[in-house]
């Protein structure tokens, strides 16, 4: 996978208030950055009670685009401390309703890798610039595509000191720089998840070992793909798509996911 010089412009445009969750002091903003001339939106969330700096997370969507689950995910993870970005990869917010836009959006991003590089690195520098952050102590968390695009950029050296991938494609080329790699990897994968066969799943273990990173595999048991989203039961009886939400494997996920972070983060 190669890469080459990016020139990456980044600023904030803050747009629409900032909120407050009841009940906690989660603080969440809508926000606006760029890269290579596009306008990318993106959801910032911490919580304003704590005054140290601490680590920053990425959360990077479904192919659905950028939505109220990826915004989730983001609080979800203020809630537990932490500096929380979800980022948009599709540019100005860009959203799909059906399963061949979703494709069609995704493809576009994993087709032009040097775009999706300079995407991901707006973001990382975003968040990187919150007075909130520390700069020292920064992963990624992604789901279905999002978790490739994670794994993605941490095998192709991104400064991330850990990513976690849900139900995500998994990368099976050899990895052209292993030394460069930074990030230890996390994967969590449904055991029945028709999506990512047994094949990809050989294929990426021997990248990654042959590389010497730092991975752990985790499958959950009887999953199938998208099983951490609720919305997976609606959405794949509506579009008759092989997605369901499994809550045991969710919440197992997310346990693995807190611990994962502790480690890289301490």
């Amino acid at each position: 996978m190669k890469y080459f010089g990016l020139i990456i412009v980044v600023f904030l445009v803050s747009f629409g208030c900032s909120n407050k969750n009841e009940g906690n002091s989660v603080v969440t903003k809508e926000v606006s950055y760029s890269a290579d001339g596009t306008t990318l939106k993106g959801f910032l969330a911490y919580d304003e009670s704590q005054k140290d700096v601490r680590p920053g997370v990425l959360v990077v969507h479904e192919w659905w685009g950028h939505n109220a689950y990826a915004r989730k995910r983001a609080k979800m993870l203020a809630e537990l401390g932490y500096v929380a970005l979800a980022v948009d990869m599709y540019g100005d917010g860009k959203q799909a309703g059906h399963p061949d836009d979703a494709g069609k959006f995704a493809m576009a991003v994993m087709q032009n890798m040097s775009s999706a590089k300079a995407r991901f690195n707006a973001g990382l520098n975003f968040l990187k610039d919150q007075p909130q952050t520390d700069k020292s102590k920064i992963g990624a968390i992604g789901y279905c595509f999002g978790g490739g695009i994670v794994l993605r950029m941490a095998v192709g050296g991104e400064d991330l000191k850990g990513v976690v991938s849900f139900h995500g494609s998994l990368p099976t080329d050899s990895v052209e720089n292993p030394k460069q790699v930074k990030a230890k990897l996390l994967i969590c994968n449904g055991e029945a998840d028709g999506f990512v066969p047994s094949e990809q799943i050989d294929a990426f273990k021997k990248a990654m070992t042959d590389a010497g990173i730092n991975y752990k595999f985790i499958n959950y048991h009887a999953a199938i793909h998208a099983f951490t989203n609720p919305d997976a039961d609606s959405l794949g009886k509506k579009f008759n798509l092989a997605i369901a939400y499994n809550k045991k494997a969710d919440e197992e996920s997310w346990k693995d996911m807190k611990l994962f972070l502790t480690e890289i983060f301490k």
